[in-house]
């Protein structure tokens, strides 16, 4: 079997041709930026501000503090195809509505 020539392959374990030591001199030393990853969660933004509604919902229910139009009363905020959805507005000020 024959070897292949030095330099005409690219070596993938140092990701990059073959360099002379004066070559590998030459070049400028690049500063490790290590990544930012940023953290996966189960839900959408979206769903995880519904259940927070519904759960302050069913919270005012059980005290007995249920006197407005709930969030998933999909009667109440009918619209037009035409038209945009009604904002909901809560009875409360939450700090995830910010």
């Amino acid at each position: 079997m024959n070897k292949p020539k030095p330099g005409s392959y690219i070596d993938t374990q140092g990701m990059g041709a073959p360099l002379s030591s004066e070559e590998a001199a030459a070049l400028p030393k690049q500063e490790y930026v290590p990544a930012v990853k940023k953290p996966r969660r189960l839900f959408t933004p979206q769903y995880a501000k519904e259940m927070k509604i519904l759960i302050h919902e069913v919270l005012d229910e059980r005290e007995g503090n249920f006197h407005y139009t709930s969030y998933f009363d999909t009667e109440q905020y009918k619209y037009p195809v035409t038209g945009e959805e009604p904002e909901y507005t809560p009875h409360y000020t939450p700090a995830y509505y910010q």
